[in-house]
């Protein structure tokens, strides 16, 4: 048996959740079109007959601007160590960019190979990915260049059999039934948010976090109740609409999510409120499970 972990980098809205959870076949990470989505370091297990592979999950690697933003980038920088190899996913389709620069500098440091996966191909021509190849192939020294599309799962299957090529141990580190470490209550707050980054407009999801106040389990059903933290009042006024209705709304889709990951009915509760510069605020940063 081989077995290993392997940690994928990228900048933000590279896909790196979407491919992560096509990897995995489940839904361990939440996925939305805005930049920044994931906020946690999250292991998701592959197994087959003969491998596991442990693929960690990091935040986009970006220019900081705030404590969460430092605390965001140290989590992805960390997860390069003791692994096996990298994937360094980039959108193929938007092009080579500053932060893919940024990103090769900093990888200039490491000795794991690092495996150079072009995502998104699915929206260019053959042209179109020979060209991607040829923009980042000269600018580093990649161990393997392959080019997927992790929504529509083209080449991921090659994508496992390049990495498994990497991996250096024999240890089973899992049970065949683990497919994450995710917490299910970080799981609940994350399906929440979710729903936030897909409902609303632009401007809300960076200035939101949800965290978990209550979880009562029932023979019949599970009690949830979670806080949405925004900066201003005038994103709580967005986020709970209309007479309510934007907030049913987030609540209606996220309880559907969450009785299928706890196969049990649930009654969730949703409150907004207001906590000015909460991502500077050590005492948030702390309950997201940030730590110095």
């Amino acid at each position: 048996m081989k077995s290993g972990f392997v940690s994928i980098i990228g900048r933000p809205n590279t896909g790196k959740s979407t491919l992560i959870n096509t990897l995995i076949k489940e839904k361990i990470a939440i996925v939305s079109n805005v930049a920044g989505t994931t906020r946690n370091t999250i292991q998701g297990v592959y197994h087959d007959k003969d491998t596991q592979i442990v693929f960690v999950d990091t935040p986009g690697i970006h220019k900081a601007s705030d404590k969460l933003g430092k605390h965001l980038n140290k989590q992805s920088y960390e997860s390069l160590e003791d692994i096996d190899a990298i994937l360094f996913l980039v959108d193929a389709a938007n092009g080579l960019g500053k932060g893919d620069r940024f990103i090769m500098e900093a990888l200039k440091h490491t000795s794991v190979p690092v495996i150079l996966v072009l995502n998104k191909i699915d929206k260019l021509t053959s042209e179109g990915i020979l060209k991607a190849i040829t923009n980042y192939k000269d600018l580093f020294d990649f161990a393997d260049i392959i080019p997927i599309s992790a929504l529509k799962k083209d080449n991921v299957d090659r994508l496992i059999e390049i990495t498994k090529k990497y991996l250096k141990d024999t240890i089973k580190y899992y049970e065949d039934d683990v497919i994450t470490n995710n917490d299910p209550h970080f799981m609940i707050t994350e399906l929440v948010r979710e729903k936030i980054l897909n409902l609303t407009t632009d401007e809300v999801p960076h200035s939101i976090t949800c965290i978990l106040t209550q979880y009562k389990e029932k023979s019949s059903l599970i009690e949830i109740a979670v806080d949405i933290i925004v900066t201003r009042d005038s994103l709580k006024k967005i986020i709970i609409g209309k007479q309510g209705q934007m907030l049913k709304t987030i609540g209606m889709q996220a309880r559907k999510d969450i009785e299928m990951m706890l196969k049990k009915p649930v009654y969730l509760e949703l409150y907004v409120k207001t906590v000015k510069n909460w991502r500077n605020k050590e005492k948030y940063l702390v309950e997201l499970g940030f730590h110095e």
